[in-house]
């Protein structure tokens, strides 16, 4: 026992953590472009008049550009927090969330052996891969500087999320004319170079599909065969980002056939990710829950309790959606966007432009090489301000995911046909005028 009037630290001295200098030593982590992107299209409205006509096209967000989460079902929300209360809850969500997740969504098989002690509810997406970063630094590797491996072309988010709380970022080979997407090779290949830069190991893995930003997708046995030839490479944990998934022209993904191609024990290296917010064109919503074995979200569940908690409106919206189908829910964002999905795909094909698209999502993945040479512009951030302010119209450069995207644009079609129609006729005039 010490004295009351000497200072003590609050774990013992055996616990305590290790001064190290790395968080002066970081890269600066630059805000995010995709919330100013579409503001750009000011200087078209600026020449043009405040009534002119402009597309944005940047981003994934049903909320904004389609009709969002239905009237009805956010008065259901209202009336289940009405009787709910607004008292703390459990830092995993409630039991009741957790329950209609597993029950009402998944509709889980009972001898898989996962059930609402499964899930936790997190504050939207990014919430959720923060969350799921932490644990696979402290449960999988234990270490600061080890990796977490993601895509060639990753979503902006995926490159600072886990160098913010200590883990490298790797980006995984792949090549253009495959869509970059993993390989088995590629993965075993991330592994070796790991350890030779230094003994680093890779703490995870982050699969998505549908895509973002170049929108391909993978089958259920192509992300089961990434994920055990990552387990077997000695990668401790896999997470799966669906949460474009129920964004498609077939059927979503079928949780309990992904369960039941891995064994018993590879499941507790499993994480899904699944929310409400593309879906449902919930964005504003910030609902997603993760799937994933009892020690994982009891280590999570853990940190939750003296940070960040979910609220229980964000679970009642998704109750809502979950009580009705959420097929049928989901429909005002799901039709407008297959249907924008096949204009898509026809004019793209139809003037010979090079894209990429899978049959789910809402994000179509453009070469604009030829036109931003023939202007000689250093980069594909300078196409989008000519695009924006000269055609007011609104894209992502492909040089804000990574260096080997930025040739490209994502084009966002989360917009009812007619506009996707529109933008593209507007994409297409303001690369023509470049020659």
């Amino acid at each position: 026992m010490t004295a009351y009037d000497t200072p003590r630290f609050a774990v013992p001295d055996a616990n305590l953590v290790p001064v190290n200098t790395y968080p002066g030593t970081l890269l600066e982590i630059p805000p995010s472009r995709m919330f100013v992107i579409k503001l750009s299209l000011k200087k078209y409205m600026d020449t043009r008049g405040p009534d002119a006509v402009t597309f944005d096209a940047s981003q994934g967000d049903g909320g904004a550009s389609l009709p969002g989460v239905p009237e009805n079902l956010l008065d259901r929300a209202h009336e289940l927090v009405k009787k709910h209360g607004t008292a703390y809850d459990f830092p995993y969500g409630t039991d009741v969330y957790r329950k209609a997740v597993i029950e009402q969504y998944w509709k889980l098989d009972p001898a898989l052996g996962w059930g609402p002690a499964n899930v936790l509810a997190t504050v939207g997406g990014r919430d959720a891969l923060v969350k799921a970063y932490d644990a696979m630094i402290n449960l999988g590797t234990g270490r600061i500087g080890d990796a977490v491996m993601v895509s060639r072309v990753p979503w902006i988010s995926y490159n600072w999320g886990p160098y913010a709380i200590g883990a490298n970022v790797l980006l995984a080979p792949g090549d253009e004319s495959a869509a970059w997407r993993y390989s088995e090779d590629s993965i075993r290949a991330s592994v070796d170079f790991c350890r030779a830069s230094g003994g680093r190991q890779i703490a995870g893995v982050v699969i998505t599909s549908p895509d973002n930003p170049t929108g391909h997708t993978l089958d259920l046995e192509q992300q089961v065969a990434l994920g055990k030839a990552a387990l077997e490479a000695g990668i401790p944990y896999v997470l799966y980002d669906w949460m474009y998934h129920y964004v498609t022209e077939g059927a979503p993904m079928d949780l309990n056939a992904f369960l039941n191609a891995f064994e018993p024990a590879e499941r507790e290296q499993i994480m899904v990710l699944d929310g409400i917010t593309k879906s449902l064109g919930a964005s504003n919503v910030r609902n997603c829950h993760l799937i994933a074995g009892k020690k994982v979200i009891s280590f999570i569940s853990s940190r939750a309790s003296h940070s960040v908690l979910p609220s229980f409106h964000s679970q009642a919206v998704a109750m809502a959606a979950y009580e009705m189908g959420f097929r049928q829910a989901a429909d005002p964002i799901i039709g407008p966007t297959n249907a924008s999905r096949q204009v898509m795909r026809r004019f793209l094909t139809e003037h010979g432009y090079r894209f990429i698209m899978g049959d789910g999502g809402y994000y179509a993945f453009i070469n604009v090489g030829k036109w931003m040479d023939a202007a000689n512009m250093a980069d594909s951030f300078a196409l989008i301000e000519h695009l924006c302010a000269e055609y007011g119209v609104a894209v992502v450069p492909g040089g804000a995911f990574s260096a080997e995207g930025d040739r490209w644009i994502r084009f966002s079609y989360a917009l009812p046909p007619h506009i996707t129609e529109g933008a593209l006729q507007r994409f297409h005039a303001g690369l023509s005028s470049l020659g």
